[in-house]
């Protein structure tokens, strides 16, 4: 089942821009190498959980996948052929705000060309440009 919310303080939001680069879940912090996005998009759960299926197809439950984006704001729309007016339309879906920098998913407990392999099949399925990285030791 796709992710989204158990509650949110309001149902709907305004579009807004997405400005500036990720300040924050910009490094691989859970796993050894991660997926890094490259640009701005709005992501949502059904790509999110696409991606995580595939990654767990081709690692065959070996190692462990982490997801570092949460789709909280919800996207909405209005029918087909209906005229202006009479308020914003229904919930469509839930997306996850994803600036240039994000580390969208992390892989730990496999070997770097599996983890990249993996990962690979996952940026096929994403909306944005991605790279691989590696986790950074400090030491």
């Amino acid at each position: 089942m796709a992710m989204m919310p158990k509650r949110v303080k309001f149902r709907k939001f305004q579009r807004g821009k997405i400005k500036g680069n990720a300040t924050r879940g910009n490094y691989v912090a859970y796993g050894d190498f991660g997926l890094q996005s490259l640009e701005p998009a709005l992501i949502t759960a059904k790509t999110i959980e696409s991606g995580r299926v595939a990654a767990n197809h081709f690692l065959r439950r070996e190692g462990k996948i982490y997801i570092r984006v949460f789709p909280h704001r919800s996207i909405t729309s209005k029918p087909l052929e209906v005229r202006m007016g009479k308020g914003k339309g229904e919930i469509e879906a839930w997306v996850a705000t994803v600036k240039p920098g994000t580390v969208l998913y992390e892989i730990g407990g496999v070997s770097e060309d599996a983890a990249k392999m993996a990962l690979l099949r996952v940026a096929h399925k994403m909306p944005v440009k991605c790279r691989f990285v590696k986790r950074r030791h400090i030491g």
